[in-house]
């Protein structure tokens, strides 16, 4: 009997515990999203607002809206729902992408045959989240062009502070009358780090193109293959960011078809971006689209706001190295092998304008803070012949001062 007694408390127990655990994986699921799209909008690059929501211990749902920070040409409403468990919370919903209408009327009609699904999971104990998206074949036409994807897949997992992204599709192709591009297959890694608010934060992505092919009337043109590499690092002084561009070979498909026209590498690095100004550029583009609304997301004279702290984020006289170019071309016996650095100079910083910088003298004062130079190592004959060099000439130093290039302290002639 005293057994018996006890059934009915620890039934009650465990549904407690029950009810309360599903309570906690709502809340942390609540909490995590929140978060994730809070951290996003600190990067001042897309405005991800949640336009509705409606928690539950048991589900949840709401729809979130994702837009470019400056302007609405378009958005990606994603509706989701979620149904939580103990340990986990599986979430699905679908992607709506919206034109707005001048753009609408500008392009025409689009016609989709579908909008894509999406599913993922949240891990409740260790935060995790992983996003799965696949794409069966998908076909646009809008006036006459076609847009073909082949077979995309996309997955998005991480922790807060520390998110990778992996996307790839076997083929996709561009179709306009004669002319037609053609990818495939592509991949992408992403992984972007970072501290509350985004105050630090480390983004690296790769890009790999197996095949590019160009088929135009006149131009067929193919690269086997294509790689980008890029890295964005904002630290407490500065905002540097990093490219390399590998080129496969690059081969003429009707006149050259076995010796490529181009092939190589260029490596480059921008720095000296002052990160004070940047993270304030990114608040004041946020304040901005918060004031804004949907037919006038952001409101005329940005610009004159934001030239301050623009020219403010210059004031560390930003440096561009040019680490690598090496170019060759076998078709055309030419090879490039070259690399320096160019310099801003930063002194008086009152007297450059971006709102002005139509004006031709205004330009002028901007390039006269450029200085710098690059050489040019092995260069061939002709390019000396192209320069009024002597035609011997094997080194090529190009020298940018106060805007005015000199190659070998020579004038660069006018072509």
């Amino acid at each position: 009997m005293r057994k018996e007694r006890l059934v009915v408390p620890i039934i009650a127990s465990l549904a407690a515990l029950w009810m309360a655990a599903q309570l906690l994986s709502s809340i942390l699921f609540e909490y995590s999203l929140r978060q994730a799209l809070s951290d996003l909008n600190a990067r001042g690059e897309w405005r991800m607002q949640r336009v509705e929501s409606h928690p539950g211990w048991l589900s949840s749902n709401g729809r979130i809206v994702i837009s470019p920070l400056l302007g609405r040409p378009w958005r990606l409403e994603v509706p989701y729902q979620a149904r939580h468990g103990i340990l986990s919370t599986a979430i699905e919903g679908d992607l709506l992408p919206r034109l707005d209408t001048r753009l609408q009327q500008a392009v025409g009609d689009v016609s989709v045959p579908f909008y894509p699904r999406w599913q993922g999971r949240y891990y409740t104990l260790g935060g995790r989240t992983e996003l799965r998206l696949a794409l069966a074949p998908l076909i646009i036409e809008q006036n006459g062009r076609e847009l073909d994807i082949r077979d995309a897949r996309v997955r998005i997992e991480g922790v807060y502070g520390d998110w990778r992204v992996n996307a790839s599709l076997d083929q996709l192709t561009l179709s306009d009358g004669e002319a037609g591009l053609q990818l495939g297959p592509v991949e992408l890694e992403s992984r972007y780090t970072y501290i509350e608010d985004a105050y630090h934060f480390n983004q690296r992505d790769h890009l790999h193109i197996s095949t590019l092919s160009l088929d135009h009337p006149e131009l067929d043109l193919e690269i086997q293959p294509l790689d980008l590499h890029s890295e964005m690092h904002l630290d407490e002084r500065e905002l540097r960011v990093t490219g390399e561009l590998v080129i496969g070979d690059t081969v003429l498909k009707e006149d050259a078809p076995d010796t490529p026209i181009l092939t190589g590498r260029v490596a480059a690095e921008l720095s000296r971006i002052n990160a004070d100004s940047v993270r304030q550029i990114f608040a004041r583009l946020s304040q901005e689209a918060a004031w804004g609304d949907t037919a006038m997301p952001v409101a005329d004279g940005l610009l004159t706001r934001l030239e301050p702290l623009m020219l403010e984020a210059l004031q560390d006289s930003p440096r561009l190295d040019i680490t690598t170019i090496n170019l060759q071309s076998p078709l055309l016996e030419i090879n490039a092998s070259a690399s320096g650095a160019l310099f801003f100079d930063a002194r008086d910083l009152q007297e450059l304008s971006l709102v002005d910088a139509d004006n031709e003298a205004m330009q002028a004062r901007w390039r006269s803070r450029l200085d710098g130079d690059i050489t040019w190592e092995d260069a061939p004959s002709i390019a000396a012949l192209w320069l009024g060099l002597p035609i011997g000439t094997r080194s090529l130093t190009f020298d940018l001062v106060a805007g005015n290039w000199r190659v070998n302290g020579r004038p660069l002639p006018e072509f």
